[in-house]
């Protein structure tokens, strides 16, 4: 059972509680009794972590070993020149702390194959906002072994995509062989594009944690669906992942 929203909480989030949907389902209150991972402080991680944060989400938690430099500013956009050098990690969970001064904001090291299942396992959900198929294997493994769901997306040049994985559909069903895929550092990258991708994955997290009450109201989540953003067309995609790999080709700008 989660705590009543107190007064300057009910102040705080106004705004969503104007929605019906949202108040009458108990969503907020369910949001500050919520543990979350955001693994990845970069250009996906700040817009999550912002919204995150900004929602009311009791304890969150930042895991990145990075740090601020010049060509991150563009589209990381927690961070400015003052910045550069230091620990994005410790940087994005100042700033969402500020955003929500009630609960906590945790600050922890990179995952690895010793911590991911562990580290995971402490959070009601985690949301991979990395660059590497290292660490999504990891987190995609960790929560598959504890049944969890979780966030995923990516974004490179002028694509990107996103899906909630779980039970019934992992990261390795899609992506069983990361050779080929393309960085950032190689094709490059818009910043509104991490921006959007990173706005719809925490738009999904919330969708989540906020539970069925309201998504009763005819909502649904993208787990078993990935979707498909082309900036440069404006066009949105969705492909159903059930019951195997999907069969139509997927963009290659997928870090």
């Amino acid at each position: 059972m989660s705590d009543p929203l107190t007064r300057s909480e009910v102040q705080r989030y106004s705004r969503p509680l104007l929605v019906p949907e949202w108040a009458q389902s108990g969503a907020q209150e369910r949001l500050k009794a919520a543990r979350v991972l955001v693994v990845g402080a970069g250009g996906l991680g700040c817009p999550a972590i912002s919204y995150l944060a900004g929602a009311g989400v009791g304890t969150l938690a930042v895991s990145d070993s990075d740090t601020v430099s010049l060509s991150n500013l563009h589209r990381q956009t927690l961070y400015s020149t003052f910045d550069l050098g230091r620990p994005k990690a410790e940087l994005a969970a100042a700033r969402a702390q500020a955003v929500k001064p009630q609960g906590a904001v945790q600050v922890l090291p990179a995952l690895t194959a010793a911590t991911a299942l562990e580290t995971v396992r402490a959070y009601d959900l985690t949301l991979d906002c990395t660059d590497n198929f290292v660490t999504r294997y990891l987190i995609n493994d960790a929560c598959t072994e504890l049944g969890q769901r979780w966030v995923w997306g990516a974004a490179g040049g002028l694509e990107g995509m996103l899906s909630v994985f779980g039970p019934g559909c992992s990261l390795r069903d899609v992506f069983p062989d990361p050779a080929g895929a393309e960085s950032c550092d190689e094709i490059g990258v818009l910043g509104p594009l991490l921006g959007v991708i990173g706005s719809l994955m925490a738009a999904e997290a919330i969708k989540l944690l906020a539970g069925p009450d309201f998504l009763s109201a005819g909502g649904r989540t993208l787990e078993g669906t990935l979707l498909l953003y082309d900036l440069l067309s404006a066009r949105i995609r969705q492909i159903e992942l059930r019951p195997a790999r999907p069969s139509a080709p997927l963009p290659t700008s997928i870090l």
